[in-house]
């Protein structure tokens, strides 16, 4: 039995959702993806896929075993490509996890000049709009503008300021008034982004002070928050990368400027993966390159 081949299969299955796409993915038949699979789960002593006729779905021991198998196969990937690899050239896989936003926004681009760059590099990019522990979920690493974690196995690497910026449509400040101080937003309708809870946490006078919210939207997309912003729903706290236009234009107002804390786009590395130098690299490339696309006022990058 070649346990690694019957990993991989598992992991495309899980992946594609299908025998048939695995197969592609693979270069193989389905027939033989499926004997994997079987054997697999023979040698576990448990059900991994739940079969049906329109579709294969994990188990709960499934969805437990996926991130563990999905490190398995990255390690031994890892050790095959250091005996192989060149002083000059970058081999390997990538398993990164970034926001929906900020890929679509900004690092689609980056992420594309990297691998043109490494032409060695592969990459899986998931987009999750959450906290996320990469090591527990079988990843390289993760992307986030949250505070740092305290993950067990995680390395912290802040990449490059992130500006937020409170803000607000003309006409709801004409109906609602404009806040002069954070302890004000209790009473005015919060259009809130999920991971970050449901409280206000801005600078005062005397250190930084959480204001409970009133959500009239909760989203854990920030595009969607800048809609319903414009459309005169409520105050916001959004990247300046996502709200830079409406700004421009005067369709958001920003407010309480002086009140908005910092934050930093922060790389979450798993640590046992850390010093690979293909990770290294891409660590380095995300600060320099997110650098270049936004730019930070002096006074704002500290």
């Amino acid at each position: 039995m070649d346990m690694v081949a019957n990993l991989r299969a598992f992991l495309a299955v899980a992946r594609y959702g299908a025998f048939s796409q695995a197969a592609l993915h693979l270069n193989v038949v389905p027939s033989v993806v499926a004997k994997r699979v079987s054997q697999l789960e023979h040698a576990l002593g448990t059900r991994l896929f739940e079969r049906t006729t329109r579709k294969v779905t994990l188990t709960e021991a499934g969805q437990q075993f996926q991130p563990r198998a999905r490190s398995l196969v990255a390690d031994i990937d890892d050790a095959i490509h250091s005996l192989k690899r060149s002083e000059n050239r970058l081999e390997g896989h990538i398993l990164l996890m970034a926001p929906t936003t900020l890929t679509t926004l900004v690092l689609s681009e980056v992420l594309s000049g990297f691998l043109r760059e490494h032409e060695h590099i592969t990459m899986e990019l998931a987009l999750v709009d959450r906290s996320v522990n990469p090591a527990e979920e079988g990843f390289d690493l993760a992307i986030s503008g949250h505070a740092a974690s305290s993950y067990e196995g995680v390395i912290d690497v802040p990449l490059h300021p992130l500006e937020q910026v409170l803000c607000a449509a003309p006409d709801y400040l004409e109906r609602r008034g404009v806040p002069q101080h954070p302890r004000d937003l209790a009473d005015h309708d919060a259009l809130l982004f999920k991971p970050l809870g449901t409280a206000w946490r801005l600078d005062s006078e005397r250190g930084q002070i959480s204001v409970e919210a009133r959500p009239r939207l909760i989203a854990n997309d920030n595009v969607t928050l800048r809609a319903a912003a414009v459309a005169g729903n409520g105050i916001a706290m959004l990247p300046r990368y996502v709200v830079g236009a409406e700004l421009a234009a005067g369709t958001l107002v920003p407010l309480l400027q002086d009140h908005v804390p910092h934050a930093w786009f922060r790389a979450h590395v798993t640590r046992h993966r850390a010093k690979l130098a293909r990770i290294e690299r891409l660590v380095e490339w995300l600060a320099k390159h997110l650098a270049e696309r936004l730019p930070v006022e002096p006074a704002r990058a500290r």
